[in-house]
Formats: C-alpha cells, sequence, structure tokens
C-alpha cells in the first residue's frame, strides 16, 4: 500500500510538472502568447462570474423572504373586503305610506 502512494505522489508530479513544460512551450510557439492571455483573461473571467453567481443565492433567499411578507400583507385586505356589510336597502314606499 505504501508503494502504491508513493506511485501515486510520484505520477501527480509527473503530470504536474509535463504541465509546466507544456506551459512554457506553449508560450514559445508563435501566437501562444496571445493563447496564453485569453486562458489567463478567461480564467479572471470565471472568477467573476462565480462571485456573481453566488451573490444570486443571497438575492434568491431575501425575494422570497419579501415574497412571503407581501403574502402575509395582502390576505388581511381580501378578508375585510369580504367582511364588509351589506348596504341598507331603502325604505319601501308602503312603510312610508302608513307613517303619514
Amino acid at each position: 500500500m505504501a508503494q502504491r502512494r508513493g506511485e501515486n505522489k510520484d505520477l501527480l508530479n509527473r503530470l504536474a510538472d509535463a504541465g509546466e513544460v507544456a506551459i512554457q512551450r506553449l508560450g514559445e510557439v508563435p501566437g501562444g502568447k496571445k493563447v496564453m492571455d485569453a486562458v489567463s483573461g478567461l480564467r479572471d473571467r470565471v472568477d467573476e462570474l462565480q462571485k456573481r453567481v453566488r451573490a444570486l443565492g443571497d438575492l434568491e433567499k431575501r425575494v422570497k423572504a419579501l415574497e412571503t411578507k407581501v403574502g402575509k400583507l395582502e390576505k388581511p385586505t381580501r378578508r375585510s373586503a369580504a367582511r364588509k356589510p351589506a348596504a341598507k336597502k331603502p325604505a319601501s314606499s308602503t312603510s312610508r305610506q302608513t307613517k303619514s
């Protein structure tokens, strides 16, 4: 088991070294600098995008809380409209005649 762990670390080190060498060679190739600059710019943009997406999660929570508050505030107005007393009917003409 100990040998395998050592082999895994060695393999990872070799891959990391190969990656570094590949990046250096890419910089030496004509037009390689432009590619490296584009990749670096892409990394920066992805980092900025991650920050914005994280902020969206917080905003979604705030919107959900506000929606529940608005929902609670709307309920009493609906109930009060339903509880309005019926309008009084005008006195009928027969009752007026008996009074006079």
